[in-house]
C-alpha cells in the first residue's frame, strides 16, 4: 500500500511523535536522553528545521518543529532514528530495531492551536502522572518558555516571541496557558490528527488546504471501538 504523503506548509509547525517499537522504552537512563538530544540538535541544524517544544518520556518522543523544505523534517528525524538505535544498542547490548515504524506528523495551525500543541506536549509527564507540575520534568522544554532557562534544542517561534515585549512577558503570558488544562476533545483531536497525519486547525483553515492540495486533511472517520491492553503512556 503506498504511504499518504505528509501535509507540508511552508512556514508551519508540525507536531512529530516518535514511539518506541510495541510500546517498549526508548530510554533508560540520562544518558540515552542526553545523546538523544545531541543527535537531535545536530540533524536539526543540518537539515534546517527549528524545534520549539519537546518533550521526551519514557516510550515516546513528542517534538514541535517547523522545517525549512519539504525534506528537512524527514531527514532529521531519519539521522536521528538511525544514529540513535546505533548507539542505544551498542550502549545495552542489544541488536534489532528501536522505533515503532515511522514517525506521525501533523500540521498546526498557529493562534489557539498551537497554544494547545504546546500544552499538549509539555503537559505529557503530567498526564502520566510522573509530575504535579510540567516545570518538574526535566526532559522537556517547559522551563525554557515559563522561566526562561538556557535550553540548546529549543528554538523560539515567531507566536511565543509575539506574545509580549519582552521575554519575561512572554514567559508569564505563556503561563497563564496552562491555568487551564485541554479539554477532552481537544486531546482527542490532537491524538486522531496525529494517528492520521493531517492537520490540527480551524474547519476554515482546513478548507483552504483541502483546496490548495486538492485531498482531504480532516480525520476519517473510525469504526467501532476494540478493547483490550493498553499501556499507561499510550494516549499521553
Amino acid at each position: 500500500m503506498t504511504r499518504r504523503r505528509r501535509i507540508f506548509v511552508p512556514g508551519y509547525p508540525l507536531h512529530v511523535v516518535q514511539r518506541g517499537n510495541d510500546r517498549r522504552a526508548i530510554f533508560l537512563d540520562d544518558d540515552d536522553r542526553n545523546r538523544y538530544l545531541d543527535f537531535l540538535v545536530e540533524a536539526a541544524e543540518r537539515h534546517a528545521c527549528a524545534i520549539h517544544c519537546y518533550v521526551l518520556m519514557g516510550n515516546h518522543v513528542h517534538l514541535l518543529m517547523t522545517p525549512a523544505t519539504v525534506g528537512s523534517l524527514a531527514a532529521t528525524m531519519q539521522s536521528v532514528g538511525i544514529r540513535y538505535v546505533r548507539y542505544f544498542n551498542t550502549s545495552h547490548e542489544r541488536t534489532g530495531g528501536l522505533w515503532e515504524g515511522r514517525y506521525k506528523a501533523c500540521l498546526v495551525n498557529t493562534d489557539r492551536y498551537l497554544e494547545a500543541c504546546y500544552r499538549y506536549i509539555e503537559l505529557n509527564p503530567v498526564r502520566a502522572n510522573l509530575v504535579a507540575d510540567p516545570a518538574d520534568w526535566p526532559w522537556s522544554s517547559h522551563r525554557r518558555h515559563v522561566f526562561g532557562e538556557p535550553d540548546r534544542v529549543v528554538s523560539v517561534h515567531d507566536y511565543y516571541a509575539g506574545l509580549a515585549s519582552s521575554d519575561q512577558h512572554c514567559q508569564s503570558r505563556y503561563r497563564d496557558w496552562f491555568r487551564d488544562a485541554p479539554t477532552e476533545d481537544e486531546l482527542n483531536d490532537i491524538r486522531e490528527t496525529t494517528r492520521q497525519e493531517l492537520v490540527f486547525a480551524d474547519d476554515a483553515f482546513k478548507d483552504h488546504l483541502e483546496t490548495q492540495l486538492s485531498r482531504p486533511v480532516r480525520p476519517a472517520r473510525r469504526g467501532p471501538k476494540k478493547f483490550g491492553v493498553r499501556h499507561q503512556s499510550d494516549q499521553v
